[in-house]
Order: structure tokens, then sequence, then C-alpha cells
């Protein structure tokens, strides 16, 4: 009888503990998936419309809009990519996903001057795929 109760037990407290890692990974696919979409459409708007962006004057990373349009339109594929991998619970994507999460979070900063709102929204989407990445496969055992 004890060690029914003892199994149940410790089956209780890995299936809850699977089910919030899903869950956080789950979490931080979804948003890496759309933070690289927004990454894509960003590129994508600063590789056909230069004139649609306000290029600020003596700014210390300048490049042209046409360069940063292209560095996020990579990463932001590569941020698609690995968010679709990251839904096989694989550790190598959930290593891959922090470090291209904080890519493209300090490519957002650098583009800050460029588009503000847009750069905030996704500096604080990578934030949040970090912590879901790294606090999701923490349990605490009862």
């Amino acid at each position: 009888m004890a060690g029914s109760v003892s199994g149940t037990r410790e089956g209780h407290g890995t299936t809850g503990g699977s089910a919030a890692q899903s869950g956080w990974t789950v979490f931080a696919a979804v948003m890496m998936i759309f933070g690289g979409a927004m990454a894509i459409f960003e590129g994508i708007a600063a590789i056909a419309k230069d004139d649609l962006f306000v290029s600020t004057r003596n700014y210390v990373f300048q490049f042209s809009l046409t360069g940063w349009g292209w560095v996020h339109l990579i990463l932001g594929i590569v941020v698609v990519v690995a968010g679709c991998a990251l839904f096989s619970g694989a550790l190598w994507a959930r290593a891959v996903g922090v470090l291209l999460a904080g890519l493209l979070a300090i490519a957002n900063f650098l583009w800050l001057p460029y588009y503000p709102f847009w750069s905030l929204v996704l500096i604080a989407i990578n934030v949040f795929v970090i912590w879901a990445l790294c606090a999701g496969p923490h349990r605490s055992r009862t």
C-alpha cells in the first residue's frame, strides 16, 4: 500500500512538473514565433520603404536602414524556425531560443531610434521568452 502511494505521489510530481515545463515551453515557442514574425515585418518594412522610418542624426550604431532591415529579416526568420523547433521540447532548442531571443532583444535595442514603440514591444516579448525558457525546467519537490 505504501509503495502504491509513493508511486502515485512520485508519478504526480513528474506529471505536474512536466505539464508546467511544457506550458512554459509552449508559451516561449508561441512568443518566439510571434516576435520573429514581427521582426520579419520590421525587416521587410525597412528594406522596401527606406523613407518610412525617421533616421536619428549622430546615433552611435548608425547603419543604413536597408542594412538594419536585413539584420531584422534574417534574425526574424531564424527565430521563427527556432520557435517551431522548440515545440519538440529538446534542450538544445531551449538554449538556442535563449540565445536568439537575446540577440533579437539587442537588435531591437539598437533599433530604438528608428521605431521606439515597436522596438520596446519586441524587447519585452524577447525578455518574456528568455524568462519562460529559463524558468520552465525548474520544479520544486513537495
